[in-house]
């Protein structure tokens, strides 16, 4: 059940919200030339897959989790588009593939190692990644690994429709802070 709601709030999101997409892709070619970052994260069963966001940094830029990002390398339109959360909607695709879900834990780089083996001790793996869930609500990012996997499991245990439409509802009014790039202070 929670799939076919994936996949229709997703395919109807991509249709309606195209032309705000558009608009967004041309602002961030004209930002920094290239719209799409595309990073490699650990799916379902630790399956590799492509994850689709709207070009916030500068091009060329490091791959590694944000919380470990140079905070000089975010644009100013890039900074505008993590604030409201908009360079996330290209991965509207990634759950009209099945690649994700709207609500599950947030896929992490591979190079995480010790989020890896904490999330595979708690069978974490064997749910679709989601844009959203409890730890993004509460403000747990990837830089707390076993706090985050300990969340992701109990999110896992108690998800239903309810609490799935709850923590849509709350990401869409903003609840939350997701993975934050600190201050390099």
């Amino acid at each position: 059940m929670l799939r076919l709601m994936d996949m229709t709030i997703s395919l109807l999101g991509l249709i309606f919200i195209c032309p705000i997409i558009i608009v967004l892709i041309i602002f961030s070619f004209m930002d920094t030339g290239s719209p799409f970052f595309v990073q490699e994260r650990l799916g379902r069963y630790q399956k590799p897959f492509n994850l689709w966001k709207l070009r916030t940094m500068q091009v060329g830029t490091k791959s590694v989790p944000t919380h470990l990002a140079c905070p000089t390398k975010v644009t100013r339109y890039g900074a505008f588009l993590r604030q409201t959360k908009l360079d996330e909607l290209p991965q509207l695709w990634n759950v009209l593939i099945g690649d994700m879900s709207f609500v599950g834990p947030r896929p992490s780089l591979i190079s995480q190692q010790e989020l890896t083996i904490e999330r595979a001790r708690r069978g974490i793996f064997n749910v679709r990644p989601g844009i959203t869930g409890l730890s993004q609500i509460c403000g747990i990012d990837m830089s707390t690994p076993a706090e985050l996997a300990a969340m992701d499991a109990k999110m896992i245990e108690n998800l239903d429709l309810k609490n799935y439409v709850t923590y849509l509802l709350k990401t869409l009014a903003g609840a939350g802070r997701g993975d934050r790039i600190r201050s390099s202070k």
